[in-house]
């Protein structure tokens, strides 16, 4: 881990019934009220922590982890991403978008910038902020943990400013390479949304391009 991303004391992951932040709370409680049987709080890491590959994605889907308490399941991102992960053996079994289908990761754990489900897909500044040690504590419970996966410009902005880097020295773009120290590395995806799979700003042989990429660097 490199020394720019400190330890932190921290859980990994957020208590059920986290109230950090405001907004994020008042919106679960109106999901608790409408979605009674769903799980409606942050979405733990999934995964083992003895991975190599670490996956951050933006936030839980109101409808796929937001319901089912899994990072990406239930959600049409979850699709492809998961479908990618089995085809690279980073997943096994059968993703049936429930988090009993029985699918199971190796060497790869995925987690999100923030845990909670923020209104229209769009946590605030300070929310990203206040979720910074859990993802930080999640890095440093991971001790073969070489690469990192951010999918989406929020993630990869996380992971940047949790290592207390420049954004402005470490640009988003697909497929692009960072180099975090510590013989880590971050590679850049588009986000696996519907919007950006439909449109074709992110097909399935360009997402497979970057776990290509994800296999050499992990070979290396």
């Amino acid at each position: 881990m490199s020394s720019h991303a400190r330890p932190t004391e921290c859980s990994e992951n957020p208590a059920h019934d986290c109230a950090i932040c405001p907004r994020l709370v008042q919106f679960r409680q109106q999901n608790q009220e409408k979605f009674p049987d769903k799980f409606n709080a942050p979405v733990p890491s999934f995964g083992p922590q003895d991975a190599s590959l670490l996956v951050v994605g933006l936030a839980p889907g109101l409808k796929g982890a937001n319901f089912t308490g899994r990072p990406f399941t239930g959600d049409y991102a979850g699709d492809l991403l998961y479908s990618t992960l089995k085809t690279y053996g980073f997943a096994h079994g059968t993703y049936d978008k429930r988090p009993d289908d029985g699918l199971t990761l190796t060497g790869c754990r995925i987690t999100n910038a923030v845990r909670c489900v923020p209104p229209e897909n769009k946590p605030t500044g300070d929310e990203i902020k206040n979720c910074q040690p859990f993802f930080q504590k999640t890095m440093s419970d991971m001790p073969q943990l070489r690469v990192l996966l951010a999918l989406g410009k929020i993630a990869h902005d996380t992971v940047i400013r949790t290592f207390g880097y420049k954004l402005s020295a470490h640009k988003f773009a697909h497929r692009a390479v960072h180099d975090l120290g510590d013989g880590l590395s971050m590679i850049d995806s588009y986000h696996c949304s519907r919007y950006n799979t439909q449109t074709g700003r992110l097909t399935e042989a360009m997402f497979h391009d970057v776990f290509d990429d994800i296999a050499a660097m992990l070979k290396s």
